[in-house]
Formats: C-alpha cells, sequence, structure tokens
C-alpha cells in the first residue's frame, strides 16, 4: 500500500479509521475551519503530490454541509498535485434526486455527480444507489458495491425455515430477489404509491406470504413511512415472526419513535454507511461494519485489481 493517502471529512471520522486499520495504513488529518462569514476552509494536512488519494465521507446529515466538505477536499487534492482522486462516498443521499418527477425540478443526483467530478474526483466508490440509472450521471468511473453479502451472513447464522423476503416495493425488488437468492429464500414485494415524502400507500403485497416469517429488505429507511405501511399491510395477512433490514440507516424525523413502538418489529439490522448515535440505536437494531468491504475495493482499485468480483452475490 505505497503511495496511498487517506483522508477523511467530518461525516464519519469512526468509519473513515476502521478502513484505514483494515488497510494497515495511517488515516492523514484534515483540518476544517470555519470563518466568520461561515465559509468552509479545508486543508489536507499530508502531501498528496503523485500520491493515490482517497477521501472518505458518506454525505450523512447535515448533507449540504458534508457535500461542501468533500467538493473542498477533493478540490484541496487536486491542487496539492495527486496523481489520482477517489471519492469514497458510502451514502449519496442525492441519488434519490433521480428524475424529473415534477415541473421545473433539477435531478440533483446529475447535478451533484457533475460537482464532484469538476471538483476534481477522477473515480467515486459508493454502495446501495437508490436507483440504478444514478450511476450513469457520472461521467468518471464508478464502483458500485452493495451490502447484500454482509446482511446475508447476518441472516444465515438464524433459523430461516418458512421465511420469505419482502421488497417495500417493485422497484427494489431486483435487489430483493437477489438477497433471496442468497440465502436461498422467496421473495414477495408490495405494491407502493408515495404520496408525500414520509407517506405511501400499500394497496397489496405481490406474493404469497401468510403463515410466513418475513425479512423486509430496502436500501435505505428515512422516516419509516414505507416501513409502517408496510407492517401493517402484511399482519393483515397473518405473517409471523417480523425483521427489517437496510443498507443506509438513515432514520430521519420520527422515524426511532416510530420503529421503537412497532411490537411486530423483532429486529432492526442496518451497516454503518452513516453514523448512527447512541439514542438512534435501539435495543433490538444491530449494525453491521462495511469497513471491510470498503478496505478490500479500495485496496482492488489501489492495486489495480479487478474490483467487480466483489459486486458477485456469493455468501
Amino acid at each position: 500500500m505505497r503511495d496511498i493517502g487517506i483522508f477523511s471529512g467530518s461525516a464519519h471520522r469512526d468509519l473513515a479509521r476502521e478502513i484505514c486499520d483494515h488497510l494497515g495504513v495511517p488515516l492523514h488529518e484534515t483540518e476544517i475551519r470555519r470563518f466568520s462569514n461561515d465559509c468552509l476552509q479545508v486543508q489536507l494536512q499530508a502531501n498528496c503530490r503523485e500520491k493515490d488519494v482517497f477521501i472518505i465521507q458518506p454525505m450523512a446529515l447535515p448533507v449540504q454541509e458534508h457535500l461542501v466538505e468533500l467538493l473542498m477536499m477533493l478540490d484541496a487534492a487536486r491542487g496539492a498535485s495527486a496523481a489520482r482522486i477517489t471519492a469514497v462516498i458510502p451514502h449519496y443521499a442525492y441519488a434519490r434526486s433521480d428524475k424529473k418527477d415534477a415541473p421545473r425540478i433539477s435531478i440533483g443526483g446529475r447535478l451533484v455527480a457533475d460537482l464532484l467530478a469538476t471538483a476534481g474526483a477522477n473515480r467515486v466508490l459508493t454502495m446501495a444507489l437508490h436507483s440504478p440509472q444514478v450511476h450513469g450521471f457520472f461521467s468518471v468511473p464508478v464502483d458500485h458495491l452493495n451490502a447484500l453479502n454482509v446482511i446475508a451472513e447476518h441472516f444465515s447464522q438464524g433459523d430461516l425455515d418458512n421465511t420469505i423476503v419482502v421488497s417495500p416495493d417493485l422497484g427494489n425488488a431486483k435487489q430483493a430477489s437477489q438477497f433471496a437468492r442468497l440465502l436461498d429464500l422467496p421473495v414477495a414485494a408490495g405494491s407502493k404509491r408515495r404520496l408525500a415524502d414520509d407517506r405511501v400507500v400499500i394497496d397489496t403485497i405481490v406474493g404469497e406470504v401468510e403463515g410466513r416469517d418475513v425479512i423486509i429488505l430496502d436500501d435505505e429507511i428515512a422516516t419509516g413511512g414505507s416501513i409502517l405501511e408496510l407492517v401493517s399491510t402484511l399482519r393483515k395477512e397473518r405473517v409471523g415472526r417480523i425483521s427489517l433490514a437496510c443498507t443506509h440507516g438513515l432514520f430521519t424525523g420520527k422515524a426511532i419513535e416510530r420503529l421503537g413502538q412497532m411490537d411486530d418489529i423483532e429486529e432492526i439490522v442496518t451497516t454503518n454507511t452513516v453514523p448512527i448515535a447512541e439514542e438512534k440505536r435501539l435495543p433490538h437494531m444491530t449494525v453491521l461494519s462495511i469497513a471491510p468491504l470498503l478496505a478490500e475495493a479500495i485496496s482492488r482499485i489501489h492495486q489495480g485489481e479487478s474490483v467487480s468480483a466483489l459486486f458477485v452475490n456469493t455468501l
């Protein structure tokens, strides 16, 4: 791992340190200052010249603050003559802004992708984008990982007899199908209509779920509105035990309050793509680390090896 430099913004330093521990390299310091006019200044505290630089920064809350930090770090590395700059973005928050579904709105996912390339990113490493077309928004190479193997490994340790995987909507059914194949389970999906950011309606469940234990799989949980509606619909189908799994545990707004009141949910499994504060960690919540996966991807990128092997869904 010679000629490599890894830096982190303020979004998730714990994850960055864990990745560096797996790689056996130091996490270089980054100084972030705020001027009296509220502008930021970023200074990388280690030599970048002709180095392979990786900047780790998920778009965690506050998203805009951490996005600007990331852009300035990319620009600083480019100005410091880095040989190659990879933006490691475990959670790409603007992936949900992936289409023009109302008049006169910005497609934020594409705009932010352009900003990252303009700031200096030569490559992007990310996880579980909200929709496949977001991958195509980038003008630089993108390595798009998923956490399905990590989550499946956790559930494989338990009793999966008479269990089915359920996607909250048809749009996520492909990921749910891949996850179900890892565990050799059947799959079902909800037919969902979104009325607002935190309000959805699930009309029916496509698939046979009656009498089965259920693993609900989603890419992210924000307000928990979809989960609340789905659990209500599943209970009408007289299902057994319900577990909940997602890659990005954002838990915004009233999500933790909602999830904490759902006695139907036996277990919540998520990953640490974004930091999860202690007050949000419910007693039946398990947070899995994706640091080993990201460390392996960084190592392969640095060594010029194939990263595609990490996309293969094999338990």
